[in-house]
Parts: C-alpha cells; structure tokens; sequence
C-alpha cells in the first residue's frame, strides 16, 4: 500500500469518477485505474462496484474512505512542518471565472501570480456561475470567481466584493433617467444571461419579489455581446454600474431607473471544503488582494488620453 494508491482512490471515491479524479491528480486515467487496482490486489477487497454506470464504493470501499482522507491529511501536515513555512508552491490551477471578472481584475492577478509563483500554471475557464459551481464541486476546476451566493454543501466560499447594478438601454429606446414601470417591462425586451447565471437567478428574485413580469427575454450568455445587443437598441438589460460608466461617458448607452432598484450582488471565490494545499491558500489570498471588480476594462479605455 502507498500513498499514491490511497491518493488514487480517495479522489476517485470523492469525485465520482476514474477520469475526473485523474485530472485531478494530472495523471493518465489508466495509470490511476493501475494503482487503484494495486491497492485492491494489495487489500484482497475490491474497494468499487464496476457493473454500475458510475463506479460506487463497496463496503471495504467505504470503510477505507475515511482512513484514506486521515492519511492524506497526516501527510500533507507532515510535509508542511517539514517545511516550515517555505513550502514552494507549484502545480496547475485550474481557475473559473465569469467574464466580468475576466475583464476586470484578473489579468493583473495573472500578472502578480505568474512574477510571484513562477511555477504555477494558470488554466483559466470563462463561464457563467453555476457551471462554475458544478465544476468545482466535480474537482474539474481549483478555484472560481462566481456571481451570487453558493448552493454546494462542499463548497467554501469567500466573499470577495458587492457589485452595484443598473438598468440600461440605447439612447434611441429610452431616455436617460426612465423610470420603469410595469408596463414598460412588458413593451421593452429584457436581455439576459441564461438561467444557470448567477445574475439570471437574482433578476428573477427581483422580478417575482416586485411582480415584474417580462413579456420577452432574450437569453446570451455573453456579458459583451449582452452590452452589444443593448446599444444596438435590441432590448434593455441590467448592468454592473461601474463597468458600463465609460460606455455612459461616451453617449452609446444610458443609465435607467427602478422602483425598487436591482439590489447589490455578492461576488464569491469558491473551492472545495476538502482541498488545503498550499496552492490553493496562495491562490485565494491573491485574489483578496487583486479582485477590483471596478477596473476599468482595457478594451473600452484603449487609446484613450
């Protein structure tokens, strides 16, 4: 028995999946599939059940699980005292994150990350909230920046900024400062996300909560592209105030009004409960200091003097 084997099998048991907990791990799935086998051959007890769709635990399986996570934690404990405290970090990261945060803060946490840890690999992932979410509960991503609060159970998270929303439209279908009524919300397309956003899921706590009810929405799932729609005089759409001023600036969209306005949304950084490698730490703490969701972003101020 090794430690590679019970790391094999904890994650795959975690995880659900062989080829998941591989990627995990940045191993091939046949060589984790090799140890986990090993380790059966080495226990005499088949530790998962292989005729069902998913591979679930046996009895044996079961009983190693927790020994299994014990183990593991005494090591990485022992490694990190060993260290004391100057533990390198490296590896890959796998990083979530929804296009406002892609278009505002995290190139310079790239930036800082890459001068700081020359030997973490940052893979991001550009996605809407609660894919992100799942992906992260399945160890298919480290870490996400995510819109709205968290659903998973086995999900920490860390709330990193509140953002201020408003309504907007082209200068062409309303009038700066409109009030929207009820019956404006039923003449005036509302440009969304889709419903696995995390701002789609708070529009419609909004709506329902002050009986707005929409008579078309059109579903993108592209913060740019949303904008886009909405200076071409498509529809209208809700958006964060900060990021949308240079477009106020310049004339190409206007800021509207609601009784009662969109209330501020909670940003979170989130990550698995069971994941506390010093990857993980670094990282997080980064982004406490780098997620300014009010950058401007650098396509919209590009050339300006």
């Amino acid at each position: 028995m090794t430690l590679k084997q019970l790391e094999a099998f904890y994650w795959a048991a975690k995880l659900g999946t062989f080829a998941i907990a591989a990627r995990r791990l940045h191993v091939t799935q046949s060589s984790l599939s090799k140890r986990i086998a090993e380790l059966e051959a080495d226990l005499g007890q088949l530790l998962f059940d292989r005729n069902s769709r998913r591979p679930t635990l046996t009895g044996a399986g079961e009983l190693l699980l927790e020994k299994a996570g014990t183990m593991l934690q005494f090591e990485r404990e022992i490694r990190s005292s060993l260290a004391a405290g100057e533990q390198e970090v490296r590896g890959v990261c796998r990083f979530g994150l929804t296009e406002l945060a892609a278009t505002t803060w995290f190139p310079s946490f790239a930036a800082r990350l890459e001068q700081s840890y020359p030997q973490v690999a940052l893979e991001p992932t550009v996605a809407l909230s609660r894919p992100l979410e799942a992906a992260i509960t399945r160890g298919e991503l480290d870490v996400a920046s995510i819109a709205g609060p968290v659903q998973a159970p086995d999900v920490q998270s860390l709330r990193v900024a509140e953002i201020d929303f408003v309504w907007t439209s082209s200068p062409s279908r309303l009038r700066r400062r409109t009030v929207l009524s009820p019956e404006q919300f039923a003449a005036h397309p509302v440009i969304n996300n889709p419903e696995d956003s995390g701002l789609s899921a708070a529009f419609d706590t909004w709506s329902r909560a002050n009986r707005i009810r929409v008579a078309k929405t059109i579903r993108c799932n592209s913060r740019a592209a949303i904008i886009a729609l909405t200076i071409a005089g498509v529809g209208i759409s809700f958006q964060p105030r900060r990021y949308v001023q240079p477009l106020f600036d310049r004339g190409l969209l206007v800021p509207l009004e609601s009784q009662p306005p969109m209330p501020r949304l909670p940003y979170n950084l989130i990550w698995r409960r069971d994941d506390d490698r010093p990857l993980i730490r670094t990282v997080v703490s980064l982004v406490q200091d780098e997620a300014d969701f009010e950058v401007d972003n650098i396509f919209w101020t590009a050339g300006e003097a």
